[in-house]
């Protein structure tokens, strides 16, 4: 994907991970940005790009197999980039239709659309087009304490998002081996940053630390997650997509294994010192330990070899620098926060429902 400026048609382009990357590509491609606007799309993320002429935003989604198919014949982009999904397990266990329709059911039709698209173009249009889709260390399920996930772990989803998201990976696959659509996969550790819906760990406990309200940690917030600050993410998927061996799939993690519990800590004592005017410090005070969430997997864990073999990526931010970051991310921009709140979700427990782990 060499040359001239490419145009590229991101899914899910208003969300967390979506809108970093839009935000990151928007000069060195045109982007034609298709998001649904859900609960956690977000437009005000959008903002510094909103009147940029190589930005173009579509409200719709992945399975308007019309509006899909007509987009990619205006605009004849080199590739499709999904990042589209619902994503969080405690909302899967709450509801996991919308996870199945969304993560499954459209999916296949925007894989339908691109197939279709792909087939008419020639030439070097057709060498060049690349459908990648963006996954989770989720599918693979839970690790002991010791190894890693591969791009070789069999998929064991443990929530309903898990098996939405592990089914949306066979669908690609399968048009790669049967179809020969370009398509590349890629599955990361827990994502965090700027523009983070406030339903995930993260973004809730600076928030909720900064209500002085009590900081839920699951079970004995012994779970661990290695985790990818987003900016690094936005940079792999970049990477895979312009060097990326179609067929494959790319394992994305940040080297930074930490327990739920440490994570809250280290953002604890940011507040401490990044908010010093906070009347609810020391913030660490806060933190309540509730029931656990049902099903909820130990530990993820994922060796990204083979994209720093390959291609040559390596995480540049450490869970420390990363962290504080975000937690001064936060803290500068509580309009978009508030913003986010005022919608309805303050925070409330979700994924209660469910029999015993």
């Amino acid at each position: 994907m060499q040359g001239e400026r490419q145009t590229i048609l991101v899914t899910g382009g208003a969300g967390f991970i979506g809108g970093n990357f839009v935000l990151d590509t928007v000069g060195d491609f045109e982007v034609i940005n298709l998001d649904a606007l859900t609960y956690a799309g977000n437009p005000d993320t959008l903002a510094s790009v909103s009147e940029s002429p190589e930005h173009v935003f579509v409200h719709g989604r992945i399975g308007d197999r019309e509006l899909v198919d007509r987009l990619l014949a205006e605009y004849r982009p080199s590739a499709v980039v999904n990042f589209a999904a619902e994503t969080h397990v405690d909302r899967s266990i709450d509801g996991p239709k919308a996870f199945v329709q969304t993560n499954v059911v459209e999916t296949h039709e925007l894989l339908e659309a691109a197939l279709s698209y792909w087939g008419a173009l020639e030439g070097e249009d057709h060498d060049v087009f690349r459908f990648l889709h963006v996954s989770t260390d989720e599918v693979y399920g839970t690790l002991g304490p010791t190894g890693y996930f591969t791009e070789e772990s069999p998929f064991r989803p443990n929530s309903p998002y898990a098996a939405s998201k592990a089914a949306s990976d066979h669908l690609v696959r399968a048009y790669h081996h049967t179809y020969g659509l370009p398509t590349l996969t890629t599955n990361c550790s827990n994502n965090y940053g700027p523009y983070h819906f406030p339903e995930k760990l993260i973004p809730l406990m600076i928030l909720t630390a900064l209500r002085g309200e009590p900081l839920p940690v699951y079970g004995d917030g012994q779970q661990i997650r290695d985790w990818l600050y987003v900016k690094d993410h936005c940079r792999a998927v970049l990477t895979v997509l312009e060097a990326g061996r179609p067929g494959e799939t790319y394992n994305v993690g940040g080297h930074n294994e930490r327990t739920n519990l440490e994570v809250v800590k280290t953002i604890c004592a940011l507040l401490d010192e990044l908010a010093p005017d906070s009347p609810h410090a020391p913030h660490e005070s806060l933190i309540t330990f509730v029931t656990d969430r049902p099903g909820h997997d130990r530990r993820y864990a994922i060796d990204a070899g083979k994209i720093e073999r390959e291609l040559g990526w390596v995480p540049e931010e450490t869970l420390e620098t990363g962290l504080e970051k975000t937690v001064r991310w936060y803290l500068e921009n509580r309009p978009w926060c508030e913003a986010v709140l005022s919608r309805g979700y303050r925070g409330e427990r979700l994924g209660i429902r469910g029999g015993p782990a």
